[in-house]
């Protein structure tokens, strides 16, 4: 399995919200109430019912951590969410942008 199958795998929506909760350890209200506040976007079925993927999961367990662990509240981890999702728009800028540079001979 290459890479490109793992990304796709990790956006599968799999598990209903009962489960998701259940691996990440908290509450069906609590992920209900992260989706209101957009802190996490679930997929919804033709039935309207979330679907969470890996993905989905991999961001809850690490907001999670944020709170338990470090004591971050939502609003930093709203925070921490964008601009990590920032920082890894710009790594794969620079990725393109230096492949770029190799095609047109700039590049080692």
């Amino acid at each position: 399995m290459n890479q490109n199958d793992m990304n796709q795998d990790n956006w599968e929506p799999r598990y209903v919200i009962s489960v998701a909760a259940r691996i990440v350890g908290v509450q069906t209200h609590t992920l209900r109430y992260y989706e209101r506040i957009g802190v996490i976007s679930p997929y919804r079925s033709q039935g309207n019912i979330r679907l969470y993927s890996e993905r989905d999961i991999n961001q809850l367990r690490r907001m999670k951590t944020l709170m338990d662990d470090l004591g971050v509240n939502l609003a930093g981890i709203e925070v921490i969410l964008r601009m990590t999702k920032r920082i890894t728009e710009l790594q794969q800028h620079i990725e393109e942008l230096e492949l770029e540079l190799k095609e047109l001979g700039g590049g080692e």
